[in-house]
């Protein structure tokens, strides 16, 4: 489904508990980014940035093939169309309306924001994740995202 392209995406998924709902963690998990600088030379491919409560949100990196993005895109009528980010069965808040898939011309870049709550299976303790994606049609340079992107979709909910 993916075609060769020049495409960029940077997933930064920010994890954490009921610890850091509030107070000096909450600070912590709020400060942490929603966009890194890419690592020199990435051509089309998925920058993941990982930060999870346990590690304090130091940010673990790794790179993978654009296909594991966890967001189709593709080429349609001269521009690049990105689909909503996938979204699991069991996270909350439910959304029954996505957004409408974004076009992108080259150059541009789009910021996709998605929060979820999830129940624990075994002891049904609630745990939380914050998705950001940054994408971009085009030739990537290190600080391309660290500007104002071209669209934004922020598709956060109410987690309660």
């Amino acid at each position: 489904m993916i075609e060769p392209m020049d495409a960029v995406v940077q997933r930064v998924r920010t994890s954490w508990t009921k610890k850091s709902r509030g107070g000096p963690e909450a600070a912590r998990r709020n400060a942490a980014p929603t966009v890194f600088p890419l690592p020199p030379g990435l051509g089309s491919a998925v920058h993941e940035i990982s930060m999870r409560e346990s590690d304090a949100f130091a940010p673990r990196t790794q790179v993978a093939e654009l296909s594991a993005a966890g967001v189709i895109v593709r080429r349609v009528d001269g521009l690049l169309r990105v689909d909503p980010p996938e979204i699991g069965l069991f996270g909350m808040p439910r959304r029954v309306r996505r957004p409408p898939a974004v076009r992108l011309a080259p150059g541009q870049w789009l910021q996709w924001r998605i929060n979820f709550r999830f129940v624990g299976c075994c002891d049904g303790s609630w745990s939380y994740r914050l998705d950001t994606f940054n994408i971009l049609w085009g030739s990537a340079g290190p600080g391309v995202f660290l500007g104002v992107p071209t669209r934004r979709v922020d598709e956060r909910g109410s987690l309660r």
